[in-house]
């Protein structure tokens, strides 16, 4: 028996699945030599927040596993682009903050990925992308609540 919702549903997320795979592999191509999407998400984020967070947080905040956190900010921190010091407050835990050279690198993939993304706004139309802009924030939002599924 046909389910239009379901059908509605597999529909939705087969749009989502390839636009993701196909948006990662084009800006993978354009990002900065030796930076991953992985690096560039964490660098923008503390960026954004502009506040030093534990590798759980960063976990947490990205829906990875701890210790895939770890090895992508142990490779960040090779490349020097954050600094992972001791909580002062708590020597269990560790503080991540971005590094002078990481600002840069994420500033340099930011105006690597610019065009590619304003290409896309223009061929879909300022207006479309504003439409759905909060819809797709409200999917994500329910998608990343612990009891989704």
């Amino acid at each position: 028996m046909k389910n239009p919702r379901r059908d509605l549903a597999n529909a939705l997320f087969s749009e989502l699945l390839m636009a993701d795979q196909l948006a990662r592999n084009r800006l993978s191509k354009v990002l900065p030599k030796g930076m991953e999407l992985s690096h560039f998400g964490v660098l923008n984020l503390l960026v954004r927040l502009q506040e030093e967070m534990t590798p759980a947080e960063l976990a947490r905040a990205f829906h990875v596993t701890r210790g895939a956190m770890t090895n992508t900010l142990n490779k960040l921190e090779w490349a020097g682009y954050v600094h992972i010091r001791p909580d002062w407050d708590d020597a269990r835990r560790k503080k991540v903050a971005i590094s002078p050279a990481g600002r840069a690198a994420r500033d340099a993939a930011l105006a690597a990925i610019t065009p590619l993304i304003d290409d896309a706004v223009q061929r879909l139309g300022e207006e479309r992308v504003r439409q759905t802009i909060p819809v797709l924030r409200s999917l994500r939002q329910r998608l990343g609540e612990e009891d989704t599924i």
